[in-house]
């Protein structure tokens, strides 16, 4: 009798086990369709598109030898390494010091540089370039203007609309990424060695030279490397500066093989290197971050000694204050003042103060009201997508549901090695035809934008995973309980407040989305991206620049939530 009661209860949990598992194999092959519905498919119909011919009649390498063999194609990708390197460069210049001085030294105000260094992260690349071409145009910006009243010149000092412009411009909004790679690794290092060198009778500036760069070598490479990625894959900032210039780099170029008469796939041709060029450097990156070459031998654990600048701790906080400015403040203070003015140009006065470009964009314009819908509405769809198939996918790969779960890991990352102006040609050339033809619907540019920052859901969902001990889940699967009650009653409310960080960041990037929106939207789906940039080339700069503040302020509004409900460390896959 005892044997068959053993019987039964191992046929029982046999079974158990077996519908545990099946669950798993089917929810696997579900994720897997999803991803290749957002990654596989889009990549495949762009290669394919790369290797077509102009008539459709076959397949051939003409479109590869059209780019690359025609000068004046190859000068946009000079141009493009030359505004990336120089990014680079510069963007190292500006945020290493300021990562030093916030986290080594006493600086006061290190809060506020801080918080407002995330301010310029946050800040949409493309509408830093609408502020600095109200402030630096050349005759019209307001700081040539002042220079040419306070001396009388003929001409102003400033001309935005130039590589040296294009290059400032970038730097201000991609170095926060060097300052919080920068930042995390000094907060990683101990200061043991650097007190060494000051018992050794080393300067502040021996040490710093000597022992502490060194140590944070690799996190200074892998910050230049993003920086120099982020300033070659940017649409905004050149289409804003560099097209009225006459200069060309390549996402410009890109932009321009979709004008009539179109050349789709020499487009997809010219694309597929910067693909490859942005997949082996962020390989590298990412190798550079695994030597964690700022580890230091102590045994300590990263204990901090803060360097006492006395009289001179000014002096670091005159230059943050000098790059917020010129990143954060003084581009917001510009879009504000534009934004209630009757005419830009005028300048200041009570006579020339309106809201009536507010009241124009959110009542009287036809298709602004519709654009701030659909930017907020679209991502918070594309955040859900995002999110659900990041966070199932992470789930599958932790708990090793499958044999080859890693594989679905790496393709929901896949992503964040295109470009978001590739990836958006790859939805184009996918989804404007049966069986899924969701071009000119709101679908195209949830699903595009859901692709596009799927990274971000699935570094916040694999993170909050890896925080939660299996055994839990086990105990659940013991119990009886199957595998889809196990996650809506243990896994999920352990790990709601990183899915809803990456929900939010997801929503955040969505919403400040530009190179994928103009390939994607139509007349029907526009967002406030693609309304700005109408605006721009309108002329309309007062109506832009409100728009403008309604799309930080949300972005802000987005931010302040999930740092209050996530926590302190709600930008961490960000960083």
């Amino acid at each position: 009798m005892v044997d068959l009661v053993f019987e039964l209860e191992a046929g029982v949990a046999g079974a158990a086990r077996r519908r545990w598992y099946g669950t798993g194999a089917l929810l696997s092959i579900a994720i897997a369709a999803a991803l290749f519905v957002l990654v596989g498919y889009p990549l495949a119909w762009l290669a394919l598109k790369a290797l077509q011919s102009p008539s459709g009649a076959g397949l051939t390498v003409q479109n590869f030898v059209t780019v690359f063999t025609t000068l004046r194609y190859l000068t946009p990708v000079r141009n493009s390494l030359e505004v990336a390197a120089a990014v680079g460069c510069l963007d190292l210049v500006i945020a290493v010091p300021m990562a030093w001085a916030v986290v080594r030294t006493d600086m006061p105000a290190k809060g506020v540089v801080r918080g407002c260094v995330i301010g310029a992260f946050i800040t949409p690349g493309f509408l830093g370039a609408i502020a600095w071409t109200l402030l630096a145009g050349p005759n019209a910006g307001w700081l040539n203007k002042l220079w040419m009243d306070l001396t009388g010149a003929g001409s102003g000092l400033f001309n935005i609309y130039s590589l040296p412009g294009i290059v400032f411009v970038i730097s201000l909004y991609t170095f926060p990424f060097v300052f919080l790679l920068t930042a995390t690794a000094l907060e990683l290092m101990s200061s043991e060695m650097e007190n060494a060198a000051a018992i050794l009778g080393a300067s502040v500036w021996q040490t710093l030279r000597m022992v502490t760069i060194p140590l944070v070598r690799p996190a200074l490479l892998a910050g230049f490397i993003i920086a120099f990625l982020e300033a070659i894959a940017d649409l905004g900032t050149p289409l804003l500066l560099a097209v009225p210039a006459r200069l060309q780099v390549i996402t410009t170029q890109l932009f321009q093989f979709y004008e009539f008469p179109s050349q789709v796939e020499v487009a997809a041709a010219y694309s597929l290197p910067l693909l490859m060029i942005t997949g082996a450097l962020l390989y590298v990156q990412r190798r550079l971050l695994l030597r964690k070459g700022y580890s230091t031998f102590t045994g300590k654990g990263g204990a901090q000694r803060l360097i006492r600048l006395g009289r001179w701790r000014y002096v670091p906080l005159a230059w943050c204050l000098f790059v917020v400015t010129l990143s954060l403040f003084l581009p917001s203070l510009t879009l504000l003042s534009a934004a209630t003015s009757k005419g830009w140009a005028r300048g200041w006065g009570w006579e020339n103060f309106t809201l009536g470009n507010f009241h124009f964009i959110l009542v009287e314009h036809p298709a602004a009201p519709s654009a701030i819908t659909h930017s907020f509405v679209f991502a918070a769809a594309a955040a859900f997508v995002a999110v659900l198939v990041a966070f199932l996918t992470a789930y599958i790969v932790n708990r090793r549901l499958v044999r080859g779960g890693w594989i679905l890991g790496y393709a929901a990352m896949t992503p964040f090695v295109i470009p978001g102006i590739v990836m958006a040609m790859g939805f184009l050339a996918a989804y404007t035809r049966p069986p899924l033809a969701l071009y000119g619907t709101a679908w195209i540019l949830i699903l595009a934008y859901a692709s596009r920052f799927l990274p971000i859901a699935y570094s916040t969902g694999d993170s909050a995973l890896k925080s939660i001990d299996p055994d839990l889940e086990d105990a659940a699967r013991i119990t009886g309980a199957g595998r889809f009650a196990t996650l809506r009653e243990v896994t999920l409310p352990l790990v709601r407040r990183g899915i809803f960080g990456g929900w939010v960041l997801v929503m955040i990037a969505a919403i400040r989305e530009l190179s994928t929106a103009i390939f994607l939207f139509s007349a029907n789906t526009k967002v406030m991206s693609t309304v700005l940039i109408d605006f721009s080339e309108a002329g309309e700069f007062e109506r832009l620049s409100a728009l403008g503040i309604i799309m930080l302020a949300l972005t802000l509004a987005l931010t302040m939530v999930g740092h209050r409900i996530v926590g302190r460390r709600f930008l961490a896959c960000a960083e």
